[in-house]
């Protein structure tokens, strides 16, 4: 039996990055997290983030952080990769994100 393909990735162009949803995006403890670790590391598979949540609480969150346009992910064989889109946060939205990191809780 053939596996489904999973359905494309949605990734908003870097000028429709909207900050309402961004800010929304980085409201979450968990979200939060994700970001931090990818503002250490440049790219981590899905599996690898230090959060304790169930599998489909883990892909709604990166879904919410992917539409928001703050991560990009792609598919590579059976795993997704993860990566955060730091330039064009960064150039739409000076300084939001490490600003939302350093006033956010470790």
């Amino acid at each position: 039996m053939a596996h489904a393909r999973r359905p494309p990735l949605v990734h908003p162009e870097a000028a429709d990055l909207n900050l309402y949803a961004v800010l929304h995006a980085l409201a979450d403890p968990t979200r939060l997290t994700i970001v931090r670790t990818l503002r250490e590391d440049l790219e981590r598979a899905c599996g690898t983030f230090p959060v304790s949540v169930a599998p489909s609480t883990l892909t709604h969150h990166f879904r919410v952080l992917r539409e928001a346009g703050v991560i990009h992910q792609r598919e590579d064989g059976n795993r997704r990769w993860t990566t955060l889109r730091y330039d064009d946060l960064e150039n739409r939205f000076p300084a939001v994100v490490d600003t939302v990191l350093r006033a956010a809780p470790a």
